[in-house]
């Protein structure tokens, strides 16, 4: 009976009380390279360096390769420097890069040194770009075909030089200066007739230069359904090829970025049981002493009110039901603008589209919620106190679904990430404004 993930963590950490190299080495014998990636992924750093040791060299690449940046980042400090120069010569040049990413300046200037020259000439102009662009994940490792090639010898290309690229489905085509003409599936060169030029076979294939965002280049490589993206520089000439897989763990960071960052917290970017708890203190409190302060605007806003609300103590039973309906308001149109963003469904200049768009949704929405409140505050109270209730509820919908909507558009104007106006952000904001609509209208309705 195979064991548990659990099982072998708890006998891994007993082996290594016991100093047990001989049993450790046998608890990783038989297992994939996702189940010692799971294991490692679970352990401290020194117990995780131990067990990376006893991997076999076959299977050790994979798991490494396999790790999130910051893991490899300790695996390099507590290994011994001839098995790290080892297993970073053997890294795809855009792992290395991103490896390079998590460590200190004076421990990648010693990596890049141990590099052989091939390996650093791929590796080194790659540093040159800013980081989050495409050139820093493009892999400069690919197959380039002349547009006078035929069919046949493009096929004896990618037979002879096709074991290094990053991928061999999509074929860049360039002249002898390197600039691109276009680019050709595998497909269409396999099913070719033998004499057939390459240069007849070019299909339209999106391409984008290195300083391009790189979850833009992703999305333009999902977008197109193309195993890869041909990179390029600002003259057209190809550096490079943004595969696929490499796009989805692009999209799957960012994905993991606004997910976080809409919980009023910071991205973690390695498994939650492998952070230290300093780490994931330092990623949640910034947020939550940013929201403790904009939360006195409410406490301000009650202080103001507070005289409305001793005419009135019913009032104050309806405060919990306006509040999270305005911040769930607010927040709903956030999530769906900021998703939009991503996906280019919206640009900036949409702003004034998109904030008529939310003041509709958001008046719908309040007018069936306000009339609910309306019916049900003033069957059980007065139905004075009823309109009041349904009259807030439509404003406060209003009001929140415009600002959810507007704010992630204004955060893009200004160059800021879009996410940071989270759902707490926008659920203390709208928390404010709903108090100061609601006493306002309870001011006019009840004459108090």
């Amino acid at each position: 009976m195979t064991d548990s993930l659990d099982e072998r963590i708890t006998r891994s950490r007993t082996l290594l009380s016991d100093h047990d190299l001989a049993g450790l080495a046998d608890l990783l014998t038989g297992l994939r390279e996702h189940e010692v990636t799971r294991l490692l992924e679970r352990l401290d750093a020194d117990d995780r360096a131990v067990l990376f040791r006893l991997i076999e060299k076959d299977t050790a690449l994979g798991v490494f390769e396999s790790l999130d940046p910051p893991l490899r980042g300790e695996l390099v400090d507590a290994l011994r420097d001839d098995h790290v120069v080892s297993l970073f010569e053997d890294l795809d040049p855009d792992d290395r890069v991103e490896l390079l990413d998590e460590l200190p300046a004076s421990v990648a200037r010693r990596l890049l040194s141990g590099l052989s020259d091939g390996e650093r000439t791929l590796t080194a102009p790659m540093l040159g770009y800013p980081r989050g662009s495409v050139g820093r994940r493009m892999s400069p490792e690919y197959v380039r075909l002349r547009p006078d090639t035929t069919a046949a010898e493009a096929l004896a290309a990618v037979r002879r030089d096709g074991r290094d690229a990053a991928t061999v489905h999509v074929l860049p085509v360039a002249d002898d200066t390197l600039v691109c003409t276009g680019s050709v599936t595998l497909g269409d060169v396999a099913t070719a007739e033998p004499g057939v030029r390459v240069g007849d076979l070019v299909a339209d294939a999106p391409t984008v230069t290195a300083t391009t965002d790189a979850e833009v280049a992703a999305r333009l490589c999902l977008e197109y359904r193309t195993a890869a993206v041909v990179v390029t520089d600002s003259e057209r000439r190809v550096l490079g090829v943004l595969t696929v897989d490499t796009a989805a763990r692009i999209l799957e960071d960012a994905e993991d970025e606004d997910a976080a960052r809409a919980g009023g917290s910071e991205p973690l970017r390695r498994p939650y049981l492998s952070t230290p708890v300093g780490t994931l203190v330092r990623s949640r409190v910034v947020w939550l002493l940013v929201l403790a302060v904009s939360a006195v605007l409410t406490v301000q806003v009650l202080e103001i009110f507070e005289d409305t609300l001793s005419a009135v103590v019913t009032l104050a039973l309806f405060i919990p039901l306006l509040t999270g309906t305005g911040g769930n308001t607010g927040s709903q149109a956030a999530t769906t603008v900021t998703r939009a963003l991503a996906v280019g469904d919206v640009r900036t200049r949409d702003l004034g589209r998109v904030l008529f768009r939310e003041v509709r949704v958001g008046a719908s929405m309040g007018a069936l919620l306000g009339t609910l409140g309306f019916v049900v505050a003033g069957l059980v109270y007065d139905w004075h106190l009823g309109l009041v209730i349904g009259a807030t509820l439509l404003a406060v919908c209003t009001i929140a679904a415009a600002v959810g909507g507007v704010m992630p558009l204004c955060a893009k104007a200004i160059g800021v990430d879009p996410a940071v106006f989270s759902t707490p952000f926008i659920s203390t904001f709208c928390d404010a404004t709903g108090l100061i609509v609601y006493f306002t209208i309870a001011s006019a309705i009840l004459d108090i």
